[in-house]
């Protein structure tokens, strides 16, 4: 089909803050409470009328820029600048486009206004990730379609004009084959806080959820990792079931020398057999602009992936070309690269060697933000997905009870009530997605938009250093 246009008519920002019920610590930094953002956009569909889409997603500090001289505070107002400049992009695309029209025109836009703005491009592709998940909800509402089958019929218009390595009748083949994944397994994170041994330890069900995969978090010491993994693994091996694991250090490893020395403990020291036999692949090992200088080499024998430095849609290749075979899909980075990275992906592979797409998840919370990632992963094809959000809040945290309530109502094998409390519903370790088949992107609900605060504005220290 010809995909539809559509007009911008408004794009309104929201956010709410979000507690965390234990210290969330990953690379250097320690996460207790993150505001979530959330967006509203109305559209107008070309001969049809108006039509709301929504989004949300966690404004987690310290992970999209990891500079030490910024204040945790600092990164958050990074993110709220990334989607005010992109609502301003948006909106002044004036007339009928395609969905996917106003990510092309604007993106080049947003990286420029972002870099004079000292934001980083993984920062700066925030904004335009959020605002494109409301504009698809909106679409798919507007031609009561769900998420699967409007993208198989690709109605946002995606094509290859920004990924010239890439033929856009490949990404157009890719979405037409696709097939939603019914359920998909959660995988367990453990943070660099968390408890190891016994009750409230990695093996205890009644803490990982009975997740058959799990997701570690490294500091950047070879030794001290070593040590941390060894007891991890100890603990794993009394599950009563078989568990694949990967490995995560959020750029803490200064270069390939300490990465080697991690490697080659893994390879040759018999206490980590536990991990290094059910090791599925290493997450963005060094800090990104080290990775982008530094070929793998032989240490490409193992699957390594890049998160933090998937910040640009020829990032996939770039990584591919010095050893890496996996990329991380996050919404918060852009759904519309991640389908293309699942193609690419899948076209590499004809030629022999393994090229993959994984989940990982950045604590999105219940509701919009864990559906919308959730459906994503289900229609590239993520068997298996970072998913702890559940993990470290309580629920759906500070949001209304009713809120809460029509979620639980739309997604009935998503959620689950617990006392008095909505919990994510997890069916023998896995997230069913039957329910995500209603009109629009991956709900049938929406926040109560008036119970959310519009946007914080950046603190005046970084209003007058802009």
């Amino acid at each position: 089909m010809t995909a539809p246009r559509i007009a911008l008519r408004e794009i309104a920002l929201y956010e709410r803050p979000v507690a965390f019920v234990r210290p969330f610590r990953f690379g250097a930094v320690t996460v207790n409470a993150a505001p979530q953002a959330f967006v509203c956009v109305v559209i107008e569909l070309e001969g049809k009328g108006v039509f709301t889409g929504a989004s949300a997603e966690l404004m987690v500090p310290k992970w999209f820029d990891k500079r030490p001289h910024l204040a945790i505070a600092d990164t958050v107002d990074e993110l709220r600048r990334s989607l005010a400049i992109a609502r301003d992009l948006y909106l002044a695309h004036t007339g009928f486009h395609t969905a996917f029209d106003f990510h092309a025109a604007c993106i080049g836009d947003q990286l420029k206004a972002c870099a004079e703005a000292d934001i980083p491009p993984l920062a700066a592709a925030f904004g335009p990730a959020e605002i494109d998940k409301a504009i698809c909800d909106a679409l798919l509402r507007a031609l009561d379609l769900n998420f699967f089958d409007g993208m198989a019929a690709n109605v946002a218009g995606l094509d290859a004009r920004l990924a010239p390595d890439v033929a856009s009748d490949d990404v157009t083949a890719f979405l037409a084959g696709r097939t939603p994944l019914g359920r998909v397994a959660l995988r367990h994170t453990v943070g660099l806080d968390d408890a190891i041994d016994g009750q409230g330890g990695v093996a205890d069900a009644n803490e990982n959820s009975g997740a058959r995969y799990f997701k570690l978090k490294m500091n950047g010491d070879p030794e001290a990792d070593a040590a941390r993994l060894t007891k991890i693994g100890n603990a794993l091996a009394t599950l009563p079931y078989d568990y694949k694991l990967s490995l995560d250090a959020n750029e803490q490893y200064a270069d390939l020398s300490a990465l080697g020395a991690l490697v080659d403990r893994l390879d040759h020291d018999a206490a980590l057999k536990p991990i290094a036999s059910k090791l599925l692949y290493i997450e963005q090992p060094m800090p990104r602009d080290i990775t982008r200088a530094s070929p793998l080499g032989a240490l490409s024998k193992r699957n390594f992936i890049i998160d933090e430095a998937d910040d640009s849609w020829d990032a996939f290749p770039a990584a591919k070309a010095l050893g890496y075979r996996g990329i991380s899909s996050k919404s918060c980075k852009g759904f519309y690269k991640s389908i293309v990275n699942a193609a690419r992906a899948a076209k590499w592979s004809e030629g022999g060697n393994a090229y993959f797409i994984t989940g990982e998840d950045l604590t999105c919370q219940a509701g919009l933000g864990v559906q919308q990632d959730l459906a994503l992963g289900a229609l590239i094809g993520v068997t298996h997905a970072e998913r702890n959000g559940h993990h470290y809040v309580d629920g759906f945290g500070t949001a209304p009870v009713a809120e809460a309530e029509a979620f639980l109502e739309a997604h009935p094998d998503l959620y689950r009530r617990d006392g008095d409390v909505i919990r994510l519903r997890i069916h023998d370790g896995d997230l069913l997605t039957g329910s995500l088949t209603s009109a629009g992107f991956a709900s049938g609900a929406h926040p109560d938009w008036a119970a959310l605060s519009p946007l914080a504005r950046p603190t005046t220290k970084m209003l007058l250093e802009n």
